[in-house]
């Protein structure tokens, strides 16, 4: 793609297909080639490509109030923050609108400065951005590496384990901070039982527990954050992608009467909380909620995990909902995706043995199938072709 090289840095690497159109959970090329999109933006367009009513949302907005500065209030964003305020379940949410799961995180990262300390705990192969604070959270050698020195104070221990943190949170921390589900690791789950011992941990030593929520969020694991089943509250989410139907937003939010806020003038953003990206979410969140979302998410992971299952070389299928990781039995994971794609379904590969799918959740049973069925048919390719 020679267009691409010439004018766009490479820092995703040169693609391989341009994608022109997109209706519900279906994109067309330039070359006029049609794709079943089990990746939705890597799970952001939560009710998939140009549907209705993201467009009459945000066709109404723009055409009355495109954008205006923080320094003055328009009704979309209140109306969100009320709504993202019910979806928590706690009266004490306060919402910090920005653009992404990195800007989320980065003004979690410096909320958490206001406790006094600076160290922080997170995981191994964790993910939470790339700029330079939220790439200091990032677990990811291979990411932090190229621009070391980063962020000093931050303890990486293993997902999932419990007695590593334990021995990791100290009173000088000043918070921890992980993913219900990593998503850019490989979809790994950790043990029930996990998120209630952080948060037991952290409330021992006054720490702040932010739950990065950006991929597990709206809906996706079947609940709106990915955290609920453990009937527990953190003191800080962060959320993103899903958030904006598939337009740029993301929320910082703070939970509890002891979690510190940021006074007038110690953090802002541009674009946070525009009418435009405002009205998009607010349209998501209407959908996912009176459309039952949720629960047929929940529906379609059973559904994935017994027929993926049974797929030869799949070793296992991690996650929840439509947030969904398979395990393969060798490290061609991206040789898979390619052939995927040539086939009309986009996935990805986020790491050598794992595909990783987070389709639309208005995705239909019948895509669902089609998806299993080309899945199956490019694993006999790849391991007998």
């Amino acid at each position: 793609m020679k267009r691409w090289q010439r004018a766009i840095q490479d820092n995703y690497g040169t693609p391989t297909i341009e994608l022109v159109s997109g209706k519900g959970s279906v994109v067309t090329d330039v070359n006029g080639n049609t794709y079943l999109d089990f990746l939705a933006g890597i799970a952001t367009n939560v009710l998939g490509h140009a549907h209705p009513a993201i467009v009459k949302a945000v066709s109404k907005q723009i055409s009355t109030l495109g954008h205006v500065s923080n320094f003055y209030a328009h009704p979309n964003v209140l109306e969100l923050g009320e709504k993202i305020q019910k979806m928590t379940g706690d009266k004490s949410a306060r919402v910090f609108f920005c653009n992404s799961g990195a800007e989320a995180n980065e003004a979690a990262l410096k909320l958490s400065r206001k406790t006094g300390k600076y160290r922080v705990v997170a995981t191994q192969e964790a993910f939470h951005g790339r700029t330079m604070g939220a790439l200091s959270l990032t677990g990811q050698p291979s990411k932090r590496n190229p621009f070391k020195p980063l962020i000093k104070g931050i303890k990486h221990v293993p997902f999932g384990d419990s007695s590593a943190m334990k021995r990791a949170i100290t009173k000088k921390t000043a918070m921890v901070i992980v993913e219900p589900i990593m998503g850019e690791a490989g979809v790994i789950v950790p043990p029930f039982g996990y998120l209630k011992q952080l948060r037991e941990m952290c409330n021992q030593h006054g720490v702040l527990l932010v739950f990065d929520c950006v991929q597990t969020g709206m809906g996706r694991t079947g609940t709106w954050f990915g955290y609920e089943d453990e009937k527990i509250r953190p003191d800080v989410i962060t959320l993103a992608k899903g958030l904006g139907g598939g337009l740029p937003l993301g929320a910082m939010i703070t939970l509890g009467s002891q979690c510190p806020q940021f006074e007038p003038g110690e953090h802002g953003t541009t674009f946070g909380g525009n009418p435009v990206a405002a009205a998009a979410g607010l349209a998501a969140i209407e959908l996912i909620t009176k459309n039952r979302l949720m629960v047929s998410a929940k529906s379609f992971e059973k559904r994935l995990k017994i027929k993926l299952e049974a797929v030869r070389g799949v070793t296992e299928v991690r996650g929840r909902g439509l947030l969904i990781g398979v395990g393969l039995d060798g490290d061609y994971a991206k040789e898979l995706a390619g052939l995927l794609a040539n086939r009309g379904v986009l996935v990805n590969a986020p790491n050598a043995d794992t595909i990783r799918i987070a389709p639309a959740l208005i995705i239909s049973k019948v895509q669902i199938d089609k998806f299993i069925s080309i899945f199956a048919q490019c694993m006999l390719e790849v391991n007998h072709g």
